[in-house]
């Protein structure tokens, strides 16, 4: 889709995640989203014998950080490699002058295989990275999905070769946080 504004970029903020404000975590707070992070099946029973403090109290923190957008859900991390997609593929698009790169990322968020689509600066418009079986399903999503989508003008694929084991990120950055 050609952008009908001055700007490629003009509609990137309908696609991409809203900016949130910062919110202040005291120390039950912190505490609490430790405990989450380590084990997000804890019972709120067992995670305020740990704080000490009452269930409810865990229930109505819980139910505050959810509601400020602090926790965003509990779900299972999946290893994808064990369920037979173990071949991560980067993708380094660049757009075509004058098209609407948000159309492009929302084209290429919509493909199952897509787990990340980042507009970033430099000499490239978009990094994406997705999960594929193989190199037939990379070739076959290459030429039915992704070089389909109007307005991609280049890509650069780089496989990886290795991994370092899943990070658990929130955790290390949980012990940066001091209470507000």
């Amino acid at each position: 889709m050609i952008a009908d504004d001055h700007s490629s970029l003009a509609r990137v903020q309908d696609v991409a995640a809203p900016p949130r404000e910062p919110y202040a975590l005291d120390a039950i707070d912190l505490a609490l989203l430790k405990i989450l992070v380590a084990d997000c099946r804890a019972s709120q029973r067992q995670i305020a014998a740990i704080l000490g403090v009452s269930a409810p109290t865990v229930g109505e923190r819980m139910a505050r950080l959810e509601r400020n957008g602090v926790v965003t859900g509990y779900r299972a991390q999946v290893d994808w490699s064990v369920v037979g997609y173990g071949q991560v593929v980067f993708l380094s698009i660049e757009a075509a002058p004058g098209y609407d790169v948000a159309a492009i990322m929302a084209g290429l968020w919509d493909l199952a295989e897509v787990e990340d689509v980042t507009l970033v600066t430099g000499e490239l418009d978009l990094l994406i990275r997705m999960r594929v079986r193989d190199y037939g399903e990379l070739r076959t999503i290459l030429m039915e999905q992704v070089w389909r989508i109007p307005g991609i003008q280049r890509t650069a694929t780089l496989l990886s070769v290795a991994e370092m084991p899943a990070k658990d990120f929130g955790a290390g950055l949980l012990h940066k946080l001091e209470p507000s």
